[in-house]
Order: C-alpha cells, then structure tokens, then sequence
C-alpha cells in the first residue's frame, strides 16, 4: 500500500549489515526469525477471542457472520503493515532509531500530546486484557470440574461452582511469572502457549464437526438467533463486532515483537511475513470454531465454546481443552502484560535514578530452583498489578460482555488511527493524495464499526450487572 503515494515516499534506512553493538537491547542481543515472531503473535492473538466467535456468527448468521470475520482478518494484516514500517525512524545522525514499544512509536512520529493520549488507550487496552484473561481461564477451569461432575453425575446433574477461587488461582501463578524481566526471557512461554493455542483451537474445530455430523444437518440460519424485539438483536449484533473486533488485533505488542528480531533481513520484511502467516492461520482457526461452533447448536450456542456445556462427550477431551486454554491464557497474559511492565521500569528508572528499591538487584536462592535475581520495585508493582486484575475480573466475570467492551473501545484507536498516522509521517504522505484519501476512509469505515461495538457491549456489560 506504501507504495501508491504520490509524492515524496521515504524509504527508512534498514542497515543490511549492523554492528553486534547496536543490535543490542538492554544487553539482550536480538536473535528473534519469523517462527518465533509467528510463536508470539499466535500465543497474543489466539486467545479468549476464539472461544466467543461461535456466539458471535450465531447473533450474525451464516452470511455476515462469516464476512465479519473475515475482513476484520484483512483489517488487521494492513494495520500490522503500516505499523511493522513505523519501527525504525529516520535519523540525522545514526540513519535511524528504533521504536521498540508501541508508545515510543507515536512519542517519534506523532508528538508527546499524541503520545500521551495513546498512552492512556494503550494501558486500558493492556490492563483489561489481562482481566479479561483472568476471567477466561478462571470459566475453563470451572469448565473441567463441571465437566467432571456431569460425567459422574449426568448431564441433569446440579453441577454449579462459584469463579472467584480459580480466578484466585490464575491470580497466584501470574505473581510468579510476572518476575520474568522482558520479552527476550519469554520465549519458551511464548512457543508453549502458541503450541497450547493450537491444540484447543484443534479440539474446539474437531468437537464442533463432529456435533455437525452427529446432528445429521448445519444448524443456524442466515440471520441468526431471533430475538423478541428489534432492540435487543441491535445489541447482540453490536455486541458480536465487539467480541471480533478483540479476537484479532495485536496493534499494542507488534512493535515489543519486532523488536526481538535479527537482522538482516531487515526487521519489518520479517515482521510483515511473520504477520501474513500468523493472521491466515488464525482466520482458519477462527472460521473454523466459529461457524461449526453455530452449525452444531444453532440458536442454543453458548457464549464460550469448550465452556458452555454443548460438549459433555468425550469429557477427557473437553477437559484436555480447557486445561490447553488455562496454559495458553498464562502465556498471553504476560505477552500483555509485559508492555505495561517495561513501562513502569522505564519511567520509575527516570525519576528515581539513584534508588536501590527502583534500580537494585538482589540474588534470592530458592531450594531446588537456581539462583534469581529480584527487583524490589518490579516485585512490589507487578504483584499489585496482577492483584488489581483479579480484583476486577472477580467484580465483573461477563466473558462476552468483558470482551466486547474491550475489543470495541480500542479497536479503533490502537489498531487503526494511530498506525494510519504513523504511516502518514514515515513515508511522508500529503493530504488528499490517493493513497491518504483511501486510508482515511479505512479509518473512518473502521471508527463507526467501533462505536457501534462499543455502545452495543457497554449495554451488555452493565445489563449483566444489573440482572
């Protein structure tokens, strides 16, 4: 798309050949490829959403359903195009700058006023993925001791247990896992949550076939469940956008993964392709859960797939699903969490340059683990950040709704007016040139969707809370 401008196009200058010195990041060399890249978009992207898109095609139907889908997935490859371009700036002195984080993207090509409206939409965006996270795996793990019971008691059983111990639980782990100091340690937990991600997506795609071919018929129709006023079909409907609108943009951490790459290849062909493959394979996934998920059970699809009780049978393999969830749901929500992390240090390290509790580390040695080191700072913020996100997880656990309000509220900003406006700057693109009228209009096509979404979610939410 860059290349249909009129006039002026910058070409940012990639180094074929950088020194080992500058491909440094905070004493971590880069040594990210485009499968580890495929590994960290897959564990971020591959997430709660998958579980909620059948509900979401059974408010659509078997037309828009489907089409949603699909072009919210070509949405998202040109949003991560333009962004992927913004990573390095020009410079007059060095030939470019890295733009490591999403922030310190805006902060180079926007201004400190952009930066900081973009700030406040980035940590709403980061802090209620966490928390929508915690209510996901807190409802799988739920999910495998209902499943249990009803394979020991039957499907009548009165098999009903409470969130709040499991959200506890996730809780619990997340405070450890928090001490992970950067996306350079993250790695192996990123390759086992991709892993985790695809053998629930497989499952819940497997389950819903088979469903289709017990039933002997495609349930659904083509507008989908039928509500008793026009009102409440406006919301569902408004509510589905939502619940896509968060399955698939990954705006906030493509930048904190391209930053892990080697190069050469330059940094955002790699990323570009890493992109390309991550986005079709989840369309697949996606399409998949989704639409089998609303032909095996029509009007009585539940709001999350592998939880929602239309599979009893094989328990094991529901259970084997859910359990694939919780484990993939640990790894995403560091791969969100951490952003909000580096955040944090880097603006404590500022202001408080010569504290030992900000800057200090300390040697902890653990019976039959290694020694670690800890942060007195990052021990105390991270902890209380996982604790705040399970204390607003517990307040409100509406999955649908949660996802919805999420997905809506920054769909548009983070995902497409500030990569557009990036875009914009890097390849210093004029006003009413073809190529900026078209992204215009991408971007205002796309504001209207999100607030359409979000009045529709917002309804939703506060409804659950009221009933």
């Amino acid at each position: 798309m860059g290349g249909g401008t009129a006039s002026g196009v910058l070409d940012i200058p990639l180094l074929k050949d950088l020194p080992k010195s500058s491909d440094e990041s905070n004493g971590h060399f880069r040594t990210g490829t485009v499968w580890t890249a495929i590994a960290h978009i897959i564990t971020a992207v591959i997430g709660s959403g998958v579980l909620s898109l059948a509900w979401s095609v059974a408010q659509l139907g078997w037309v828009a359903g489907p089409v949603c889908m699909v072009l919210f997935a070509g949405i998202t490859l040109v949003q991560s195009t333009l962004l992927a371009d913004c990573y390095r700036s020009p410079d007059p002195e060095h030939g470019h700058i890295r733009n490591n984080s999403y922030m310190k993207a805006v902060r180079r090509n926007l201004g400190e006023k952009s930066e900081m409206v973009c700030g406040l939409f980035q940590q709403l965006s980061l802090y209620g993925t966490g928390v929508a996270y915690t209510i996901t795996s807190s409802t799988s793990m739920r999910a495998m001791k209902k499943s249990d019971c009803y394979h020991k008691e039957g499907h009548d059983a009165p098999c009903s247990f409470g969130v709040g111990s499991f959200m506890l639980m996730f809780g619990a782990v997340q405070m450890v896992l928090s001490q992970i100091p950067n996306f350079h340690a993250m790695e192996w937990l990123s390759v086992l949550a991709a892993v985790m991600s695809f053998s629930y997506s497989f499952v819940g795609f497997g389950l819903g076939v088979a469903k289709v071919i017990g039933n002997g018929r495609i349930k659904g129709g083509i507008a989908g469940i039928p509500m008793a006023l026009p009102s409440q079909k406006v919301w569902r409907v408004s509510q589905a956008l939502g619940d896509i609108a968060f399955a698939y943009p990954y705006s906030l951490i493509l930048l904190d993964i391209q930053d892990t790459l080697k190069s050469p290849p330059p940094e955002n062909q790699t990323m570009k392709k890493a992109s390309t493959v991550s986005v079709v394979i989840t369309t697949f996934f996606y399409l998949g859960c989704g639409c089998f998920g609303y032909a095996a059970f029509g009007d009585d699809t539940p709001g999350n797939l592998l939880t929602g009780f239309g599979f009893y049978e094989p328990y094991w393999l529901v259970d084997f699903a859910n359990a694939c969830v919780v484990i993939h749901l640990v790894g995403g929500y560091q791969m969100y969490s951490q952003p909000v992390f580096a955040f944090a240090d880097r603006w404590f390290a500022g202001r408080f340059p010569g504290s030992g509790f900000v800057n200090g580390s300390y040697a902890v040695k653990l019976p039959l683990l290694p020694p670690c080191e800890v942060n007195l700072l990052r021990l105390c913020f991270r902890t209380g950040y996982v604790a705040t996100t399970t204390a607003v997880a517990m307040a409100f656990p509406y999955f649908n709704s949660v996802l919805g309000v999420l997905g809506a509220m920054n769909f548009w900003p983070l995902a497409i007016y500030f990569p557009v406006e990036m875009y914009f700057v890097q390849r210093k693109i004029g006003s009413w040139t073809g190529t900026w009228v078209a992204l215009e209009a991408f971007s205002v096509a796309c504001l209207a969707v999100s607030l359409f979404a979000l009045v529709g979610s917002v309804e939703g939410l506060f409804g659950s809370k009221l009933s």
